[in-house]
């Protein structure tokens, strides 16, 4: 009914907890294998209060933070420029880019490489027009 995808779902069912009362997504009625059933009254109403309080019927971006456009969905902005000024730095001291920069980057200040890269990347296009 509301066209969201089973990962949508899933995060609503799992998140219904800190929902208030009325936002909350609907018990589970009924489970064939691994398929879920639910009432239908009881999501049309879940679905209409959730466009009212929420805001948005754009399924893509329910429930989620904006980005800034840049890769950083899952962080704020002021943790991406952090990110990015320690890339700087160390592509300074290296007197530029070497291979393997982001992972070494993970080693020393924690993360994940994939976390990593899109900071390098800025970094680098810093540091060339330095």
């Amino acid at each position: 009914m509301t066209g969201a995808s089973t990962a949508t779902l899933a995060r609503w069912y799992a998140q219904r907890g800190a929902q208030p009362e009325g936002r909350r997504h609907p018990e589970v009625l009924l489970t064939v294998g691994i398929t879920h059933y639910f009432d239908q009254q009881a999501v049309e109403s879940f679905w209409a209060t959730w466009q009212e309080e929420v805001g948005t019927g754009r399924l893509g971006s329910a429930g989620r933070k904006p980005g800034d456009g840049h890769g950083s969905y899952s962080v704020d902005r002021s943790q991406r420029d952090r990110a990015v000024s320690v890339a700087l730095a160390a592509l300074r001291e290296e007197g530029g880019h070497r291979r393997g920069l982001a992972a070494r980057l993970t080693r020393e200040h924690g993360g994940v490489a994939r976390s990593w890269q899109p900071a390098v990347a800025e970094a680098r296009t810093l540091y060339e027009q330095e």
